[in-house]
Order: structure tokens, then C-alpha cells, then sequence
């Protein structure tokens, strides 16, 4: 019997084809935002640390919508907050909060930040998302609240504190402010933040309607180490990325 295909982590040949692979995924993530309502204005971010100069990073052109945004629009952006290459300029709260993110995590390959609904509406109560459904436990123990607001991130010490809230974990809820995903890849970063977003609206909805019923702790954990992998958050990326390609072809150009 021919072996069943299984999607696997991608292989490159060289650091320009990785570089490329990052770029698509990431402006694949950001018509996905766009798709999913998570735009407000020009607030919302993400980025994509460069496998050539690892210090830089990609990250969408300032006041560029993100259902407009494509591979050649992307601008590339040092830890100093000079664009040094692309055509536009860069969000400031981005430069000071991703550029922190990346500078405290090695590990971390891309970070999502938005201002959507559900996240923002969680935000304000100033709590975790609790282990009430089978995804949300991709969070358990595994995300992080910023406990503090003092206005907009303008600042690279406010960026130093969310990323120290962050920690070693894959998320943090910013405290009347949003949401902030990270992963190994933009895949994984890109699809915390979405199933985040979601955990954030069964939340409200549930607790809105009545008591909720929490998942065993110790099923919450195991649950936590299949969902919650850098494998399986990459995994659940791909179908989102094969649909919103074949729909809008053009964010590759």
C-alpha cells in the first residue's frame, strides 16, 4: 500500500528560498486577518523574523489594509526601527513591541498582535481563558496576562514588559488592549492568534449564558501537549493557507 502523504515542516535549499516561504506565509496571515475581521484602523501587526539578517524582521507597511497587503509590499525593519528595505513606513507600536518580542525570544520566528473583538473584549476583564472546550487547552498553562494598560505602545520599555509578560509562553492577553500570539513559525503564530480569538468568543458566550464546566486539570494538560504544539498549531495553518491562496492569488505577488 503507497504511503499515505502527512504535511510536513518544509525544507530549503538555501536561506533566500526560506526568506521567500516566511514572506508568503505572512502576507498569507494577513489577508486572513483581514478575512476574519481583525482590523481596526491601522492597528495590528504581524511579524516575521529574517532567516538571512535574523536581527531584522518582516512586518506589514503602515496604514496599508491588510486585505491589500502582499509579498513585495512587506517592509523589513532593524532592531533600531529603520526600514531597510521596502517602500513604507513602519508602525511605531509594531517596532516597539515585536522588536522586544524578538529580542527576548530566540525561539520565537513571528508574532501576531490585533485588536479584534473578542480579544479585546476578554481584555478587559483582565483574566485568562479558562479550560472550558478541547482547543482552548492549546492555551493551558501556556499563555500569560499583561496586567497593566498605560496607553499606546509608543516606547521600547513598554515593549520590554510585554515581552516579559509573555515569558516562554505562546500568548499573552494585553490588559484592555488585545491579544499577542508567537510561534516557531508565521504558521503557528498566525493560527494561535485565530484559534485564540475564537477561545476568547466561546468564553464570553458561554460564561454570558451561565456556568461553565472546566476540563479535568490533568485532561487539560494532556490536551494541552497535542493541540498546543508548534507541530499542531503549524498543522492547522495549512488548510487556511491553501484556501485563502487559491481565493486571492495575488497577496503572493
Amino acid at each position: 500500500m503507497a504511503e499515505k502523504w502527512f504535511p510536513q515542516f518544509p525544507k530549503f535549499d538555501n536561506l533566500e528560498e526560506e526568506r521567500q516561504h516566511r514572506k508568503e506565509r505572512l502576507a498569507a496571515g494577513f489577508r486572513l486577518f483581514a478575512k476574519f475581521g481583525f482590523e481596526e484602523g491601522v492597528a495590528g501587526h504581524i511579524t516575521a523574523r529574517d532567516p538571512i539578517e535574523p536581527d531584522t524582521f518582516w512586518v506589514n507597511p503602515f496604514a496599508v489594509p491588510f486585505a491589500h497587503v502582499n509579498v513585495s509590499s512587506l517592509i523589513r525593519v532593524n532592531h533600531t526601527g529603520e526600514v531597510v528595505e521596502g517602500d513604507y513606513h513602519v508602525n511605531e507600536a509594531a517596532f516597539c513591541i515585536h522588536s522586544r518580542v524578538h529580542a527576548a525570544r530566540p525561539d520565537v520566528m513571528a508574532a501576531a498582535h490585533s485588536h479584534s473583538t473578542y480579544g479585546r473584549a476578554l481584555s478587559t476583564l483582565g483574566e485568562l481563558l479558562e479550560p472550558i472546550t478541547q482547543d482552548v487547552c492549546a492555551f493551558y498553562g501556556d499563555h500569560a496576562l499583561f496586567d497593566d494598560y498605560t496607553g499606546v505602545v509608543t516606547d521600547l520599555e513598554e515593549g520590554k514588559r510585554i515581552a516579559a509578560a509573555l515569558g516562554e509562553n505562546k500568548a499573552v492577553i494585553l490588559r484592555n488592549h488585545g491579544l499577542l500570539t508567537a510561534g516557531t513559525s508565521v504558521d503557528s503564530a498566525v493560527w494561535w492568534f485565530i484559534t485564540m480569538e475564537r477561545s476568547c468568543q466561546v468564553q464570553l458566550l458561554a460564561k454570558a449564558a451561565g456556568t461553565v464546566v472546566h476540563i479535568d486539570l490533568d485532561q487539560a494538560k494532556q490536551t494541552h501537549d497535542y493541540v498546543g504544539s508548534e507541530l499542531a498549531g503549524w498543522i492547522s495553518f495549512q488548510p487556511l493557507y491553501t484556501k485563502i491562496v487559491k481565493e486571492q492569488p495575488d497577496l503572493l505577488d
